[in-house]
């Protein structure tokens, strides 16, 4: 795993999950660290994946979420260009393994080489081949209870740069669905801090309120994901018509 030292700060992100490139460019625009674009809970395909990652290049490090622990899907992903990827549903050592199996190139891993964008098509292939396994930012995601239990060993696979926690999927695991500040959910999640920072290991966290978020950059949160484009867009309109509403008089 990498160490906190190799991002060096907070990383702000946010959650891409519509395909409209003008989304995808305001995001770019806005100031945040990074992305998580999002294949998981979204309708977007790998094309407007791609489209995402050539809009927002060079601006802010784009990170996707496969749809699942998938050989085929990481190399696909991978292709895009990405600067890496977050695996969902990470419950063990072995699946955690894997991850790394299908991320690294050999011999470190076994991804196979195909053409693709990643490389420019060819034009820079030699480099990216060359440097992949050390620049490509490889996430997984502890969002099971199981993920917690068997956290340590999860700890002393090689080559995984960062840990995000998934606290409502945690939750629901736990049969407390969005009961976040539970004493069992909280005690979990703790654990999981508790053990990459003394392990000197990144992690990341999802938050929609902003003291929460400020809360997670003091503690120590490497990548804070805050909030997604779709709940930015409904709390503005839901909060605009809320208080121009109220201003109405009926006659």
């Amino acid at each position: 795993m990498a160490s906190v030292e190799k991002f060096g700060k907070t990383m702000i992100g946010t959650l891409l999950s519509v395909s409209a490139p003008q989304v995808a460019e305001i995001i770019a625009l806005a100031g945040f660290d990074w992305v998580l674009i999002d294949m998981e809970h979204s309708a977007l395909s790998l094309e407007s994946v791609q489209n995402a990652v050539q809009i927002m290049e060079g601006k802010i490090k784009t990170i996707v979420r496969v749809p699942l622990n998938d050989e085929v899907w990481i190399k696909r992903v991978l292709d895009t260009g990405c600067d890496g990827i977050l695996v969902p549903m990470v419950n063990c050592a072995d699946a955690a393994r894997r991850v790394i199996e299908y991320s690294k190139y050999p011999t470190e891993g076994r991804r196979s080489v195909g053409l693709a964008r990643a490389h420019k098509y060819g034009m820079t292939f030699k480099h990216y081949v060359e440097n992949a396994n050390r620049d490509l930012i490889i996430m997984i995601q502890c969002e099971h209870k199981d993920a917690v239990s068997n956290f340590d060993e999860i700890l002393e696979v090689k080559g995984i740069d960062s840990v995000f926690i998934g606290p409502y999927d945690l939750s629901a695991s736990m049969g407390l669905t969005g009961q976040l500040t539970h004493p069992e959910v909280a005690e979990a999640i703790r654990c999981v801090k508790d053990k990459c920072r003394k392990a000197g290991r990144p992690y990341g966290i999802f938050s929609m309120n902003t003291e929460t978020m400020i809360a997670e950059i003091k503690e120590g949160c490497t990548f804070l994901l805050c909030g997604a484009d779709v709940n930015f867009f409904i709390n503005s309109l839901t909060d605009l018509v809320r208080k121009l509403k109220a201003q109405t008089v009926v006659t």
